[in-house]
C-alpha cells in the first residue's frame, strides 16, 4: 500500500534537501527519495570534498613559499592518501549533517531510486530494479541534479579516462595528468594536482582559461597557471586518446599543429549533463530536451500538475546555491506564499582554484554586445595593502557600469579569497545600488574588500592609489 505525502522530493542534493526542508517547515507533510547517499553530489562527490582537497594544496602551497615569509621550514611532501582521506571524512561529515536536518524536521528517507508509475504515485526501487516501497503525494519536486557529459571518443571508464567523482577519490596520485576542459572543475583540480606535484596539461577549445568569465580573468588565470608549471593548450581539441599499458596517448590538435601527450590519466571536465533517465518522464508526460527537464522558470511547474523541478536538472547554471534558492522559492510557493522570483542575472559563480575567481552579471564584451556604454574600473590586488601583506598580489577587481544610468552591470574579481567577496556586488546589484554609493560607503582598511570600493572609483575616474591622472 502506498504511503501518501503533501510533499514528495526526489534527490536530496542542495536543491532537493532544501525544497524538502522548507515545505515541512511550512507543514507539508513530507517525503525525499534519495538513490545513492544524502547530500547529494555536492556534499559526498563535488563541491564540498573538492574545497577539502583544493585546501590542503593551498596550505601545502603556503609552506612551500614559508621563506617568503620568514619562516623556515624543510622535507615539506604532500601525503596523498591523508589528504584524500580529509577529504572524504570532510564529507562524510557534512552528509551526516544532512541525515540530522531530515529527522529533525520529520521529513521520511526513502533509499532508492524513484521511477513515477503515474502523475501521482511514484515507485522506490531498490538497487535490483525491484519495488520497495511506493509513494502517494501531490506535489513531486524532481531535484535528482546532474552528472559528467562525455564526448564521444572520450568516454569515462573510470581508470585512465576519469571523471571528478574519481579524480577526488583516485587511489594512487598520478605522475603526469591531461585535463580536458577549462571550466570550473577543470582548473581547481589543474591547480590541486600541480601543486602536489603533478604534470598537469590543460586542454581547452576557447581561447581562455574559465571561458565563460571576463577575458580579462581568463587571460590572468592563464599567465599565473603558465608561472605555476601548468602546460596550457586553449584554442585546441583531443583528436584521440589512445591507451598504452598503464597509462594513455593524447592526440591533441592545436594552433600550431598536431601534439601528442603521454600521461597516466585524462580527466574530462567538459560539463554535465542532466539525470533525466530512468525516471518514467516520458510516461507522465514531462518534456525533456538536450538532458534537461522544461519548466517555467518562475513557478518551476513542468506543466504537468503537482510536477516540479529545479536545480541541475533544469539546465544552466548548474550551481549549488541556485538549486537551494530555487528549492525555497517553490516551496514557499506551494504554500501559497509570494515569494520574490529569482533574478537569474544575478546569481554569482565562483571558482575555488588558487587565485580564486568570482563573477557576477555581465562581462564588459557581453555589456557591449547588449548596446551599452560602459564605464569600466579595474583595481589591481598588487596596489591593495592587504594583498601585499598576505603576500597574494596576483588578480584584479574589476567592475562594469552602465553609462547613462550607472547600472552596476557587472562585477569580475581574481584573486586570493575573492570567493569570500563578491557578495558585495551581488546584494548592490539587487538593490540597485549606483557606482557612487559603492564609493561613498566607508570600506574597512586593510581588507581584501577595499578593492572593490577602488575599482568603483577607478570606474568614476575618482580612485587615488593607481596615481591614474584625473580625466578633465
Amino acid at each position: 500500500m502506498a504511503k501518501e505525502f503533501d510533499v514528495c522530493v526526489i534527490g536530496s542534493g542542495p536543491g532537493g534537501y532544501v525544497a524538502a526542508i522548507r515545505a515541512s517547515q511550512l507543514g507539508f507533510k513530507t517525503a525525499i527519495v534519495e538513490k545513492r547517499h544524502l547530500g547529494g553530489v555536492c556534499l559526498n562527490i563535488g563541491c564540498i570534498p573538492t574545497k577539502a582537497l583544493l585546501r590542503s594544496a593551498e596550505v601545502l602551497e603556503s609552506i612551500q613559499h614559508a621563506d617568503d615569509y620568514g619562516i623556515s621550514v624543510k622535507d615539506v611532501s604532500a601525503d596523498f592518501d591523508g589528504i584524500v582521506k580529509r577529504s572524504r571524512g570532510v564529507a562524510n561529515k557534512m552528509s551526516k549533517g544532512v541525515q540530522f536536518l531530515m529527522k529533525a524536521n520529520k521529513i521520511e528517507v526513502f533509499m532508492g531510486t524513484g521511477v513515477f508509475k503515474s502523475k501521482t504515485e511514484l515507485a522506490v526501487n531498490d538497487e535490483n530494479g525491484k519495488e520497495s516501497e511506493s509513494i502517494k503525494a501531490k506535489n513531486f519536486i524532481i531535484a535528482t541534479g546532474a552528472r559528467p557529459r562525455q564526448l564521444p571518443g572520450l568516454e569515462i571508464d573510470g581508470e585512465m579516462i576519469i571523471d571528478s567523482e574519481k579524480a577526488m577519490t583516485m587511489e594512487k596520485q598520478p605522475k603526469k595528468m591531461v585535463i580536458v576542459g577549462a571550466g570550473a572543475i577543470g582548473v581547481e583540480f589543474a591547480y590541486f594536482y600541480n601543486t602536489i606535484g603533478t604534470e598537469v596539461t590543460i586542454v581547452e577549445l576557447q581561447k581562455t582559461l574559465v571561458p565563460v568569465e571576463d577575458n580579462d580573468v581568463g587571460r590572468e588565470l592563464g599567465k599565473i597557471y603558465k608561472k605555476k608549471g601548468i602546460n596550457i593548450l586553449t584554442e585546441s581539441t583531443v583528436e584521440k586518446v589512445e591507451k598504452k599499458g598503464k597509462g594513455v596517448s593524447v592526440t591533441v590538435k592545436t594552433k600550431k599543429g598536431e601534439e601528442k601527450i603521454e600521461a597516466d590519466v585524462v580527466l574530462s571536465a567538459v560539463g554535465v549533463t542532466g539525470n533525466v533517465e530512468g525516471l518514467g518522464l516520458e510516461e507522465i508526460g514531462v518534456k525533456v530536451e538536450r538532458g534537461a527537464i522544461q519548466v517555467d522558470r518562475s513557478t518551476y511547474s513542468t506543466g504537468v500538475d503537482g510536477i516540479y523541478a529545479i536545480g541541475d536538472i533544469i539546465g544552466a547554471p548548474w550551481l549549488a546555491h541556485k538549486a537551494s534558492h530555487e528549492a525555497v522559492v517553490l516551496a514557499e510557493q506551494l504554500a501559497g506564499m509570494s515569494p520574490k522570483p529569482i533574478n537569474y542575472s544575478n546569481i554569482p559563480g565562483c571558482t575555488y582554484c588558487e587565485p580564486q575567481v568570482a563573477s557576477v552579471g555581465l562581462t564588459e564584451a557581453a555589456a557591449k554586445e547588449e548596446g551599452y556604454d560602459v564605464k569600466v574600473g579595474k583595481f589591481p590586488l598588487s596596489a591593495s595593502g592587504k594583498a601585499t601583506a598576505l603576500g597574494h598580489e596576483e588578480g584584479f577587481v574589476k567592475v562594469v557600469f552602465d553609462a547613462k544610468y550607472g547600472e552596476w552591470l557587472g562585477c569580475h574579481m581574481i584573486g586570493f579569497g575573492v570567493t569570500e567577496m563578491i557578495a558585495e556586488a551581488v546584494v548592490a546589484r539587487d538593490l540597485e545600488t549606483t557606482g557612487h554609493e559603492i564609493i561613498s560607503a566607508v570600506h574597512p582598511h586593510p581588507t581584501l574588500s577595499e578593492a572593490v570600493m577602488e575599482a568603483v572609483a577607478e570606474a568614476y575616474n575618482e580612485g587615488v592609489h593607481l596615481g591614474t591622472p584625473v580625466k578633465k
